[in-house]
């Protein structure tokens, strides 16, 4: 038999899972399915060491869905970003901080494998909404009206819209013929989380020296320690070497590394590693389909734009399903998805690009370039809040 429902959604990560919710909470019917089983502990083997800073645009979507008040409890605010000069001499730093926007922080940091396990709750309690874990997607036919999807357990669904969220590999975007454009950077980037001495205040403090930032993100205390979420981007080759280093000496170089802004560092996580790169699908859509996150677009982890475009493309998609239910999943719906992301996502990719490369870059050369581009971006005033609004979003602009 097959069942009929208005969206099937491909991917259980944080973005397939805030798509099911915020869709079921406008009332669409929709089954979400990832191959993995859910994993909603830390220290469970495959759990998602990362973690996400939710932006002040996204927070909207993931009250609309009803997610964000099972976030909340767990939230760190982000009220002050920091970026620190270290390539020459003393290091230089200069904080970028909210309160020049208004009353609310930039955003907030959650671990990456608790938004799972509390957005999977949220998704229990929706009658419209199943996340069916452990079954992936397995093949479409397109048909004028609807999507037929196979799935891996052998079941069939018709839906009106398929929406993609199935990663960097995505099999609907395969099964789609939809190619991507690649940018390799020959960098891995590590993340984990520490402890250290000093607290965080609420700061993320991003490092330049060479061959990437060194990211230290506020987590909640751990076991009465300040803790951080961590990501480090370095060359491949000097990424597997840290990687593989024992703790006592990773701590010494990761101290080391973050220039000791927070004291001694301890890791008290597994590292995760992933490679850089910077991917482009070459449409957002196909018939009945639609793209979203990291199957649309890949960029480094830089500024927290990654998810946080990804959210933007599932607010995009909702807001047209709810201003017109009657056509969901159509070409003119699918159409104007595609005119009014495309831009924004060019747009963010060239400009985590640009600072990818120069924050690669070693040399006094590439290191007076960053400090003086940091001065002046601090120093005049108007420029500070137009890049800290363009960093938020278009709708985090005041």
């Amino acid at each position: 038999m097959t069942q009929n429902i208005d969206i099937l959604v491909s991917g259980g990560g944080i973005a397939g899972l805030s798509a099911a919710a915020a869709f079921g909470a406008r009332g669409f019917s929709v089954l979400c399915v990832d191959p993995a089983p859910p994993v909603r502990e830390m220290a469970e083997a495959g759990a998602d060491l990362r973690s996400t800073a939710f932006l002040q645009p996204a927070r909207a979507l993931l009250d609309s869905a009803g997610i964000w008040e099972r976030l909340a409890p767990h939230a760190t605010p982000l009220q002050v970003m920091r970026i620190v000069e270290a390539g020459r001499g003393t290091p230089v730093s200069r904080d970028f901080d909210a309160a020049d926007l208004g009353p609310l922080p930039f955003g907030w940091n959650l671990p990456n494998w608790l938004l799972r396990r509390e957005m999977a709750a949220r998704i229990e309690e929706m009658d419209r909404v199943e996340f069916r874990a452990g079954c992936g997607f397995a093949g479409l036919v397109m048909r004028d009206d609807r999507a037929l999807v196979r799935l891996s357990d052998g079941s069939r669904i018709a839906a009106k819209l398929v929406i993609a969220a199935d990663g960097r590999s995505s099999p609907v975007r395969e099964a789609c013929g939809i190619g991507v454009r690649v940018r390799r950077y020959g960098q891995n980037a590590l993340a984990f989380a520490v402890t250290h001495e000093a607290p965080h205040d609420n700061v993320s403090t991003e490092i330049h020296r060479s061959g990437g930032p060194f990211t230290l993100v506020p987590l909640p205390d751990l076991d009465g320690a300040p803790s951080s979420a961590v990501i480090w981007m370095e060359p491949g080759r000097e990424a597997e070497r840290l990687a593989a280093l024992p703790v006592s000496d990773f701590d010494i170089e990761a101290t080391s590394r973050s220039e000791r802004v927070l004291g001694r560092l301890h890791l008290v996580t597994r590292r995760q590693a992933w490679p850089i790169i910077l991917q482009t699908a070459r449409a957002l859509t196909a018939q009945r389909v639609a793209l979203v996150a990291e199957a649309a677009h890949v960029m480094p982890p830089i500024g927290a734009q990654g998810l946080n475009t990804s959210l933007a493309d599932i607010a995009c998609l909702v807001d047209l399903a709810a201003a017109r239910p009657e056509v969901l999943g159509d070409a003119a719906m699918l159409s104007t998805y595609a005119q009014r992301r495309s831009g924004d996502i060019a747009l963010r990719e060239h400009g985590i690009d640009a600072l990818n490369r120069l924050a690669m870059a070693g040399g006094p050369l590439a290191q007076a370039v960053r400090g003086a581009g940091l001065s002046v971006m601090h120093d005049v005033p108007a420029l500070r809040r137009g890049l800290m609004r363009l960093g938020l979003g278009a709708r985090g602009g005041r």
